[in-house]
């Protein structure tokens, strides 16, 4: 399981610009099984995602076709989860 940082850069003000195509990788993300969630962090900072069923080099590409990514929007922080104990609603993500 993976947890992504998405990071606003001096660039954010061309976020608007990119929003639609960054919306349209977030469906497919969905689509295909591999974001659970994606959320904004809060103050305006960014936005985060929970990935899984995928392995680090196909999600770190599945990052670089994020439109905010490509063009600089933000910049994206990889972290791999592990998961020892989870709540039984989620025990799905132990694998």
């Amino acid at each position: 399981m993976f947890i992504v940082i998405l990071r606003f850069s001096n660039n954010k003000a061309q976020a608007a610009q990119f929003l639609e195509g960054h919306n349209a990788w977030i469906k497919r993300g969905f689509d295909s099984g591999t974001f659970l969630l994606v959320g904004s962090l809060q103050l305006n900072a960014g936005g985060t995602l929970l990935a899984h069923n995928v392995d680090r080099k196909s999600l770190e590409a599945l990052i670089e076709e994020d439109p905010f990514v490509a063009e600089g929007v933000v910049s994206a922080e990889v972290h791999e989860v592990t998961p020892g104990r989870v709540d039984e609603r989620l025990i799905f993500l132990k694998g």
